[in-house]
């Protein structure tokens, strides 16, 4: 499946650092213990057809890591569309000369799409000067804590938000005079960021930044790009509500991304960040703003049990960072067969198109083998503790798949 891209390095460089880790639905941990028992592998292979060729604790629910992706980027594309693009709502104020900008989960606001917002906004306005600008994050709610998600200076530990810039992060390295510079040429590195980059005493790295700053950043980085292109900034970034009523001119930037080139990235690079921006955007989607994890639970909750006929799990997050995360190789197989017509969005390898998971401990893959007969054959492997078993049975799954695709094997 092809889709519209810009190119940005800066997302290239960010997502190399990423942590990959799972979606999840999850149960209390000692329900979890019972119902898992001492099984370290559970597996399942099927033909096209959904006929079942190969399982093992196949009903067994196991720790999916960050395989469950794979289901937030199906429930999006229930609840916002294939074709869905994000918007940001932005409105001059001629009187006060302030510019409003307001967010809607957009996960890829990065440093080029900035750049792309600003010209719009310029070529909407003509602008010579602005007083303030005034970031509007209502859309989601300011109390929303991730299961899992620690306080660390890792990616994989962003903020979310309804504005978001470059996922939250910056990327530094030192100059050859010693000072701090970008390490992304398309992203300029604000001095408001010196202290807290100092404070890690590191040289070069990529480090989250504070909720608070969080906030702040995306309006930073429109007022310098503005500032290059000769506009004039007086005043500061502060958080407000946009207008509610601006005469019918206000106006709405859409991401160049559709939501597939979205899934595309949040699948090839395992992306948590990305993974709750769309969970939150989806529940304030199907249950009126402002977004919170619980309405985002219940939307994947809802395409689960409604589309796919999956009962019992239930939703903690978007990303897979808990550990209390439970779901079944059967039902993991119920979701590829769903997800069938985007398997190109996933990750490829030789025959395979395949999505894995990773937590200490833990190693999940699922996807889709190509046939000898050019079928595509859905699998699930999840492992606890048993690394080795992950890969023989990775093995053995692949050799049954050319054996009952070969012309002169078993018809699947």
């Amino acid at each position: 499946m092809k889709t519209r891209q810009v190119k940005h390095k800066g997302l290239i460089l960010f997502v190399c650092t990423w942590v990959i880790c799972g979606y999840a639905l999850s149960f209390r941990p000692a329900v979890a213990q019972a119902r898992t028992g001492s099984a370290t592998l559970g597996a399942i292979l099927a033909d096209g057809s959904g006929q079942v060729i190969y399982k093992k604790n196949a009903g067994r629910p196991f720790i999916p890591a960050s395989i469950l992706k794979i289901l937030t980027g199906l429930t999006a594309f229930d609840v916002l569309g294939v074709s869905y693009r994000f918007p940001t709502l932005f409105y001059f104020d001629e009187t006060t000369k302030n510019l409003y900008v307001k967010g809607f989960g957009d996960p890829l606001f990065i440093s080029e799409v900035i750049e792309q917002f600003c010209r719009q906004i310029l070529q909407t306005y003509q602008i010579k000067k602005i007083n303030r600008i005034i970031i509007d994050d209502s859309y989601f709610s300011k109390e929303i804590t991730i299961p899992g998600k620690g306080a660390s200076l890792n990616p994989y530990d962003a903020t979310v938000g309804a504005l978001s810039a470059n996922f939250n992060t910056i990327m530094f390295t030192r100059s050859a005079g010693h000072t701090f510079i970008s390490a992304e040429p398309q992203t300029p590195l604000l001095p408001v960021f010196l202290p807290e980059i100092r404070q890690t005493g590191l040289t070069e790295g990529r480090i989250v930044l504070s909720p608070e700053k969080s906030r702040r950043y995306p309006g930073l980085l429109i007022g310098h790009f503005l500032k290059s292109k000769g506009i004039g900034l007086s005043g500061r970034v502060d958080m407000g509500s946009f207008p509610e009523r601006t005469d019918g001119v206000s106006h709405t930037f859409h991401s160049p991304f559709r939501l597939t080139a979205v899934v595309r990235k949040l699948l090839k690079y395992s992306n948590n960040f990305m993974a709750n921006q769309l969970v939150l955007a989806m529940g304030a989607k199907e249950h009126r703003a402002p977004a919170t994890l619980e309405k985002g639970v219940a939307s994947v909750k809802r395409f689960a049990e409604q589309k796919l006929n999956l009962t019992g799990p239930i939703l903690t997050e978007g990303s897979g960072l808990s550990r209390e995360n439970r779901i079944t190789p059967e039902q993991m197989l119920a979701v590829l067969f769903v997800f069938k017509p985007y398997y190109e969005l996933l990750n490829k390898q030789g025959t395979d198109h395949y999505k894995t998971g990773t937590l200490t401990g833990i190693r999940t893959r699922a996807g889709y083998f190509s046939g000898k007969d050019h079928r595509l054959y859905p699998y699930v492997i999840m492992t606890q503790n048993d690394h080795n078993a992950y890969h023989r049975v990775y093995e053995k799954l692949r050799k049954m798949v050319d054996t009952h695709s070969s012309p002169t094997g078993s018809t699947p």
